[in-house]
C-alpha cells in the first residue's frame, strides 16, 4: 500500500484580507455569493469573512453568511477576525451567529511597545481576558500573531514567551503571518520548523504576503516545516502586492509536495472570474492557472512538438482546471499552429491554401494585430476569395455623436440577398449602433447574443492615430466566444467586431 497523503487545510481570506486591496469593497450579496462558491464548489476548508466591529454593513454581511452556513452545516468553516478588546469583538461576532474568532495579537515586540505601548505581561493578561469571555460565549478562538515574521527575527524570545502563554490558554490554532512579506523560503522553513518543534501539540497556520513575489514558495516551505494550514486569497487579492494565490497553492501542493488538499481544481477558474467581476480587479493574462493566455502555445515549434508527442506539456494540463489548450495565431505561428486551429474549427484546406493562409497570419502578426480562432474563417475567406466569412456585411455606416447631441447610428445590413437600412439613437455611438442592429436582426430573424464584456486596447505609447483593438465577449446558447475588430476609430473597430459576431451567429443558424 502507498503512503496516505496528509491533507493540508486551506483557509481563504478573500472576504477579509483580500478586501484590503486598494479599491475593493464587496457588497453583502457579493460576499454571500463568494462564500457560497468557495465552500460549496471549490472545496475550501475554512473561510475568513470579515473583521469585527468594522461597520453595520459588514455585520449584516456576516450575518447573512452565517445564516446560510448554518443551514448547510458550515458554521465551523466560517471565521471572523477579532481584537483584544475583552467583550466588544466577541459580542459583535456572537450577534452575527459566528462561532469562530481569529484573535489578532501582537507577534512582534516592536508592535507591542510602539503601537500599543504596553508590556508583554499586560498584553497576555488582556488576551486571556478576551479568550475567557469568548469561551463563556461558546466561541472557538484561533490566534493571529501579527507581524510574526519580523517578531521572530527581531525578538525570538518574545515570540516564544507569548506562544507558551497562548498554548496554556488552550487556543484552537495559532496563525503565523508574514504580515509584511519579508520572508524567504529558507527563513520560512527555519522559523516555522522552530515553532512546530517547540510546541508540538499546537497546530500552526501560515499566512503569506507577496511583497517579494515569494508567497507561494514560502507557503510550500511552511508546509514542509510542519504547518497544517495555508492561507490564500482568490486572484492573490490583498494589501500591497496581495496574498498567496488559491490557484498556485492548490496546484503546487498537488504536484510538488507529498500532501493533498480538498480543493476542486476545475472550480478554481470559476471562482477567479466571480471575484474578478465583483472586485473590478482584472487578472493579468499570464497569471498562473487562471490567466487568459496560460494555456496558449504561441510558438509554432511548440505546436509541432505537441502534435507529434505532447512534448511541450507539463503536469498543469488545462483539462484539470476546466480549460483547454489553444494555439495562438500570429507572426510566430507555424503550420502546426494553423493545423491545430483548423482541427478545432473542423475546416480542411489543401497544403497550398494552408501556405497562403499562414502567410497572411504572419503578415497580420507583424502589424501586432491579435488573431483569434474566430478570426480564422475571415482570413481564409479573404485569402481564398470565398464568401464563407461574409454572410453578413455592414455598409454605409454613419455614426453621429458630440457634446450636447443625441448620438445616432444608421447603416445598411446585407444578409444574403436582403439589404436592410436601419437607424437608432442611444447613450453613445456604439450603443446607438447596437440599438439599430437589434432592430435589423429582428427583421431578418437573426438571434442576437448577449454582450458580456467589452475591452479596448491601444499599443503602449500609442498616439491619437494608433490602431485601436476592440475585443468583445459574447454569450449565446451556453457558448461564450469573442470577436475582435481593429481600426484607427474606436467605434468602427467595435462595429467590425460586431460584424464578425453576426457572421459567427449566421453560420450556426
Amino acid at each position: 500500500m502507498g503512503k496516505v497523503k496528509r491533507v493540508i487545510e486551506i483557509l481563504d481570506t478573500t472576504l477579509r484580507d483580500g478586501e484590503q486591496t486598494q479599491g475593493v469593497s464587496f457588497s453583502r450579496s457579493e460576499k454571500l455569493n463568494i462564500a457560497k462558491m468557495l465552500l460549496n464548489e471549490v472545496g475550501i476548508d475554512r473561510i475568513e469573512v470579515a473583521s469585527a466591529r468594522v461597520s453595520q454593513g459588514e455585520k449584516e454581511s456576516v450575518t447573512s453568511i452565517m445564516q446560510w452556513a448554518k443551514l448547510r452545516g458550515f458554521l465551523n468553516k466560517v471565521e471572523v477576525l477579532g481584537f483584544v478588546d475583552h467583550k466588544a469583538s466577541v459580542d459583535w461576532i456572537v450577534s452575527t451567529g459566528a462561532k469562530i474568532m481569529n484573535l489578532l495579537t501582537k507577534g512582534s515586540e516592536k508592535h507591542l511597545k510602539f503601537q500599543l505601548r504596553k508590556d508583554i505581561k499586560t498584553h497576555i493578561s488582556e488576551i486571556k481576558e478576551t479568550i475567557d469571555y469568548a469561551k463563556e460565549k461558546g466561541v472557538i478562538v484561533n490566534i493571529y500573531l501579527e507581524d510574526w515574521s519580523n517578531g521572530y527575527r527581531d525578538s525570538k524570545d518574545y515570540v516564544m514567551e507569548i506562544t507558551r502563554a497562548l498554548c496554556n490558554m488552550n487556543v484552537n490554532r495559532i496563525m503565523l503571518p508574514d504580515t509584511l512579506g519579508i520572508l524567504t523560503p529558507h527563513t520560512t522553513y527555519t522559523y516555522v520548523k522552530d515553532m512546530v518543534n517547540s510546541f508540538p501539540d499546537m497546530g500552526f497556520d501560515f499566512h503569506a504576503h507577496n511583497d517579494y513575489g515569494l508567497a507561494t514558495a514560502n507557503s510550500l516551505y511552511a508546509i514542509e516545516a510542519g504547518a497544517v494550514a495555508i492561507h490564500v486569497t482568490v486572484n492573490s487579492l490583498g494589501e500591497r502586492t496581495g496574498n498567496a494565490s488559491l490557484g498556485e497553492i492548490a496546484a503546487n501542493i498537488h504536484d510538488n509536495t507529498e500532501y493533498k488538499t480538498h480543493i476542486v481544481e476545475r472550480k478554481i477558474v470559476s471562482a477567479s472570474k466571480l471575484v474578478e467581476t465583483f472586485s473590478g480587479k482584472r487578472v493579468a493574462a499570464n497569471t498562473p492557472i487562471v490567466g487568459q493566455d496560460v494555456f496558449t502555445q504561441t510558438s509554432g515549434i511548440h505546436a509541432d512538438g505537441d502534435k507529434k508527442a505532447n512534448l511541450y506539456a507539463n503536469p498543469l494540463l488545462p483539462e484539470r482546471f476546466g480549460r483547454k489548450r489553444t494555439y495562438a495565431l500570429g507572426k510566430l505561428s507555424g503550420k502546426a499552429s494553423l493545423d491545430q486551429n483548423l482541427i478545432e474549427l473542423g475546416i480542411e484546406l489543401t497544403e497550398e491554401n494552408k501556405k497562403k493562409v499562414l502567410q497572411e497570419i504572419i503578415q497580420l502578426g507583424d502589424k501586432k494585430e491579435s488573431i483569434t480562432i474566430e478570426d480564422l474563417p475571415f482570413i481564409i475567406a479573404d485569402v481564398l476569395e470565398i464568401g464563407e466569412g461574409s454572410l453578413v456585411k455592414i455598409t454605409d455606416c454613419i455614426i453621429t455623436s458630440g457634446k450636447g447631441i443625441l448620438p445616432t447610428a444608421s447603416f445598411v445590413l446585407q444578409y444574403g440577398e436582403q439589404k436592410i437600412k436601419e437607424s437608432a439613437s442611444g447613450n453613445g455611438g456604439y450603443d446607438a449602433f447596437m440599438n439599430a442592429l437589434k432592430k435589423a436582426c429582428s427583421r431578418i430573424k437573426l438571434s442576437m447574443p448577449e454582450l458580456i464584456d467589452y475591452e479596448v486596447r491601444i499599443p503602449p505609447g500609442g498616439k491619437t492615430s494608433a490602431l485601436v483593438e476592440t475585443l468583445i465577449i459574447w454569450s449565446a446558447k451556453d457558448k461564450v466566444f469573442k470577436t475582435i475588430g481593429v481600426d484607427s476609430d474606436q467605434i468602427i473597430a467595435a462595429i467590425k467586431a460586431s460584424e464578425r459576431m453576426l457572421n459567427i451567429i449566421a453560420r450556426e443558424q
